[in-house]
């Protein structure tokens, strides 16, 4: 699934806004059961997974459908 390009200056938005703030971004992060150090960020139908060590690391940004499958 192609990302349409409003989506994707969304998403990467809100991926600054975490890195400079994680509190800020609060209600829209969680850890994920069964996968240890990662979180996800949620941004409307987009899941961006990534893990938040010295440097935010992004593992993968799929829509919500898809994102927790194997």
């Amino acid at each position: 699934m192609r990302m349409p390009r409003n989506w994707a200056n969304r998403i990467r938005d809100k991926i600054v806004a975490y890195a400079e703030d994680p509190s800020s971004q609060a209600n829209n992060v969680k850890p994920l059961k069964g996968l240890e150090g990662v979180i996800r960020l949620r941004v409307g139908d987009w899941r961006i997974l990534m893990r938040d060590d010295v440097v935010l690391l992004i593992l993968e940004v799929k829509s919500r459908g898809s994102a927790y499958k194997e």
